[in-house]
């Protein structure tokens, strides 16, 4: 199989029956549709929008097993996810790598209960732990963090956990998916349900989005992995299905790296809330969140709120001297957790709720699984294609997963940006090899290169300037400004590699403009201006 729409779209209208048919491109259903099609079977998902544009590409990059998970004392959870962090590593090292964290201590108390905790942190990853705890002077902690208030400061702990690029690695499992004989579609809506006369789900039609054209599949079972969106394909099943999910926002803001200093994180253990706030370096950037804002309702583009903007800058300017203002944010955004819905008690509080994944099988047969993280996706998968084997009677097939290498798997190093392209960089080069042109970069502040649209566009099925602004390379939440001054180009190059004509480069740089407002602090934003957010 080849990683485009084009092969994708002729094989669904050649192949009408599969084994599993996957609704959602998230985290969740990519890992279910590696796991599928690596055992064997005859895997489908479908995505109404791109992948990973929800949730799943605005985590707060983190592979970890949960230090505040462990605080509420969710063990199992933690005991999972730090043994699906050490398979990430192994399976994907181009995109994930080992992060170190520091927490500054203001009392000789929280310096201890910290270390303690952050030791049966270490224990228990076992022969997968990264990193060893350890306590810091203070001055080891202004080494690490220059920026961090001295004022009171009475050491700290540092702790090693994992980072990873979140969009890259959904790509990825798309490309590694296809490569076993998947079928991934973007822009693909799933829009009804065809049941047997036992009422048991055994075909789905989606619309593909760029042609308009209805597609009818069948198939012995059908997932539900659509995250925040799992109730309204419940409710294409059982039109008066009660809502099992209410969205939880995370909140995020980008600011330069000055801001924190060297290559290590910032962890504060406990805020206002009772959360942890995280200050990451990431791709030359640091990225301050997260929040935990329950909402009453779910939307694809998020705006982060008032509130949790100012929350998290209050926080920073807790730990930070010369701490970041309004001015100095680059990026917003937010991504909604898909939450188990409240039954009782406050509905209004979210922190406690288990962040583990569950599990449904509804009286038609269609298999629903929401919650979970991003980094137990792999075992998501798992669990859920166990289940689809029992619910369609599938021949048994053992889960390859564990030890699979995902595309772009590479042990080599590369500089700067072109690490989360792995192996893939080499071809990339050679575009710009044989092309020298193809190395102009699309902003004259940022790395990134017109051969990385023009592969986008041939290998990595990119449809709109956002997929690859937002998701391909991260641009837009890097410095929203900066990806709109470069969209008229990547538009420009996009329509010349995906055969469109001027209508669509107007249409698209209309659509990437309004999307941009979403990520600014600034109400009006324009190609024509350069306004200072804030």
């Amino acid at each position: 199989m080849i990683f485009t729409r084009t092969e994708a779209i002729h094989t669904v209208e050649n192949n009408n029956t599969w084994d599993i048919v996957i609704i959602g491109g998230g985290a969740t259903g990519l890992g279910i549709a590696v796991d599928a099609a690596s055992r064997g079977y005859k895997t489908l998902l479908v995505e109404k929008y791109d992948f990973a544009k929800g949730t799943s590409s605005k985590s707060t990059k983190l592979v970890h097993g949960g230090v505040r998970y462990l605080a509420n004392g969710d063990v199992k959870l933690v005991y999972s996810a730090l043994k699906e962090r050490g398979l990430i590593f192994q399976n994907a090292p181009h995109v994930s790598f080992v992060q170190s964290f520091v927490i500054p201590s203001y009392s000789l108390f929280s310096k201890l209960k910290f270390l303690i905790g952050l030791k049966l942190y270490d224990w228990m990853a076992g022969s997968l732990r990264i990193g060893k705890s350890s306590l810091l002077s203070k001055q080891e902690v202004v080494e690490k963090l220059p920026k961090v208030k001295t004022k009171g400061l009475r050491g700290g702990i540092q702790y090693f956990d994992g980072q990873f690029d979140d969009a890259r690695l959904a790509i990825n499992l798309a490309q590694t998916a296809t490569e076993y004989g998947a079928v991934t579609l973007n822009y693909a809506e799933a829009t009804a349900f065809q049941k047997d006369a036992n009422g048991k789900v055994n075909g789905l039609s989606f619309v593909d989005k760029e042609s308009g054209i209805t597609h009818d599949v069948q198939t012995k079972v059908v997932i539900n992995a659509t995250g925040i969106f799992v109730d309204d394909i419940l409710k294409l099943d059982t039109p008066t299905h009660k809502n099992l999910v209410r969205p939880s926002q995370g909140a995020h803001i980008v600011i330069d790296q000055k801001f924190l200093g060297n290559q290590d994180a910032l962890m504060i253990p406990e805020t206002s809330d009772g959360r942890v706030l995280f200050g990451v370096p990431w791709h030359g950037k640091v990225l301050l969140g997260t929040t935990d804002t329950p909402l009453n309702e779910h939307q694809i583009e998020p705006r982060p709120l008032e509130e949790e903007i100012e929350f998290i800058l209050s926080t920073a300017d807790e730990y930070l001297e010369n701490a970041p203002t309004r001015a100095d944010i680059r990026s917003v955004f937010a991504g909604l957790r898909p939450l188990a819905a409240p039954t009782n008690g406050d509905g209004n509080s979210t922190k406690e709720i288990s962040r583990d994944h569950k599990l449904i099988k509804s009286e038609s047969g269609l298999i629903t699984i929401t919650g979970g993280k991003w980094t137990t996706y792999r075992k998501m998968g798992e669990e859920t294609v166990d289940l689809a084997i029992k619910t369609a009677n599938l021949t048994e097939s053992p889960c390859k997963t564990n030890h699979l290498p995902l595309h772009g798997y590479t042990a080599d190093k590369h500089p700067g940006h072109w690490q989360v392209y792995g192996s893939d960089m080499v071809a990339i080069q050679k575009l710009m090899d044989n092309n020298p042109s193809f190395a102009e970069r699309i902003h004259q502040d940022y790395p990134f290169t017109v051969a990385e649209v023009i592969w986008a566009c041939k290998n990595e099925m990119v449809v709109k300037v956002e997929d690859f602004m937002a998701r391909r390379v991260r641009l837009l939440l890097l410095d929203a400004q900066a990806s709109l001054e470069a969209a008229p180009l990547v538009a420009k190059i996009m329509s010349e590699e995906l055969g469109k004509d001027d209508e669509w480069i107007n249409r698209e740089l209309a659509d990437y403009e309004l999307l941009v407002k979403n990520y600014t602090l600034y109400p009006e934003v324009s190609n024509h201006s350069n306004p200072t957010l804030g």
